[in-house]
């Protein structure tokens, strides 16, 4: 079981940095061709005792160029170094500055669970975080007409605007981070309505999810029926909400990248299915059960937009490629104990049974309440040392600067998540097991 309090990273070599010198020495043709920019990077961090990479000027000059020398995180944390504004090769990339006094970042709130292994990160800035959240609110609440007067403050307690500017912090501008958060509210419309809290049930969801769906991926039928279908797209809330961010969506990503996120989202409402089908049954799945559907019902649609948020694409033959699918796979199932964790007080007050790692295991291994969920502790930390892992090894065997960037962005995703759960203390508070 982990010990109580905050975990550090392993003192042994960080396998970011150890990738760091290899990569550095195999890209150096390919960053040298993006080498347009100006930014200065942060140095690159290595493993401790590792002999340092041969840093001509041309690479070290490439390196900062590109970003290259901050996707591989040094022993501070992951987190840390996600606050520095990636800037692409393209003019046109460029972080927006926005106008406005910057009002001091509020002190960091919440206890982060003790023994979990995460990286701390700094206040997402103040001055993005007031401007996505005024322009979501608007959007919800004049564009798609999403939730009724008495949700509001459930809406606001939220605070989906410092989630996604903690999340992406490379975003070149506010209307790239509001393409990611438009989809996340829209996501948490159609998982308050139609499954959990607000409406929700498993009778019948199959049906509610398939229509919703096509929101996303829209029906190509006859003109007969088109009609039909149009006018459903607007008919409740998850549904207008779906068509409207999905359309803001495919103005700014490509269309490979808008047909990926579809393939993502129909990967949740599968799991999504799964988990009605249990409490339907009022089956409680084997912890191996649980975990596979929570690789289908998680977060990854959110990371997989991590370069349409940035203002590049990663090429398809690159997102598809094995290593970058177990890497995606391996941060949307650590990012999802993450919310089981933090969730799991407010979870337990709700009506009905609830299903996360902690109950099951308690449930399925005969634990107590308070060693199961130590025990989810270790599997969310299993997680994230492997996605660690499979993340350098992806670096150092496919050094294509589109791919370091987007693992860098994936893992900036990953701290930002777990920023959020930790701070949200309108939401979230943790059980007293230590």
């Amino acid at each position: 079981m982990p010990e109580p309090g905050l975990s550090s990273p392993p003192q042994a070599a960080d396998p970011f940095a150890a990738a760091l010198s290899a990569v550095l020495a195999a890209a150096t043709a390919s960053v040298k061709a993006a080498a347009t920019a100006t930014a200065p990077a942060a140095p690159a961090a290595r493993a401790e005792g590792a002999a340092p990479a041969e840093a001509t000027p041309a690479v070290e000059a490439a390196a900062a160029a590109s970003g290259l020398g901050r996707v591989l995180r040094g022993p501070s944390g992951l987190g840390t170094g996600g606050l520095f504004r990636v800037v692409p090769p393209q003019p046109a990339a460029a972080v927006e500055p926005l106008a406005g006094p910057v009002a001091a970042a509020s002190p960091v709130e919440g206890i982060p669970v003790p023994g979990l292994y995460f990286h701390p990160i700094p206040e997402p800035d103040p001055v993005r975080v007031a401007e996505v959240s005024r322009r979501i609110k608007d959007w919800a609440v004049d564009e798609v007409d999403l939730f009724p007067e008495e949700w509001e403050n459930q809406f606001d307690g939220f605070s989906v605007g410092r989630y996604m500017v903690a999340c992406h912090p490379d975003a070149p501008t506010v209307d790239h981070l509001m393409l990611a958060t438009r989809l996340m509210v829209a996501e948490n419309a159609v998982d308050d309505c139609y499954c959990e809290d607000h409406g929700g049930s498993p009778v019948g969801l199959g049906s509610r999810l398939l229509l919703a769906h096509t929101a996303l991926d829209p029906l190509h039928t006859t003109a007969e029926y088109a009609p039909g279908w149009a006018e459903s797209l607007g008919s409740d809330a998850p549904r207008r909400a779906y068509h409207s961010a999905m359309r803001y969506f495919t103005e700014l990503a490509s269309p490979s990248q808008a047909d990926r996120f579809r393939h993502d989202m129909a990967r949740l409402h599968l799991g999504y299915l799964a988990e009605a089908a249990w409490a339907e049954t009022d089956h409680v799945p084997e912890v191996w059960e649980y975990l596979a559907m929570r690789q289908f019902n998680n977060f990854r649609p959110c990371p997989t937009i991590t370069d349409s948020v940035g203002g590049y694409e990663l090429p398809a033959d690159l997102h598809a490629l094995p290593g970058t699918q177990r890497v995606i796979a391996l941060a949307g199932n650590a990012t999802t104990i993450v919310n089981d964790l933090y969730s799991y007080t407010k979870e337990l007050a709700s009506p009905g049974r609830h299903l996360n790692l902690p109950v099951v295991i308690s449930e399925r291994e005969g634990l107590s309440d308070q060693d199961g969920y130590l025990k989810a502790v270790e599997v969310h930390n299993e997680l994230m040392h492997a996605f660690e892992a499979e993340a350098a090894a992806l670096a150092a065997t496919h050094p294509a600067p589109q791919l370091l960037r987007f693992l860098r962005g994936v893992a900036a995703w990953v701290d930002g998540n777990h920023h959020w759960h930790q701070t949200n203390t309108y939401r979230y508070s943790l059980p007293d097991f230590w």
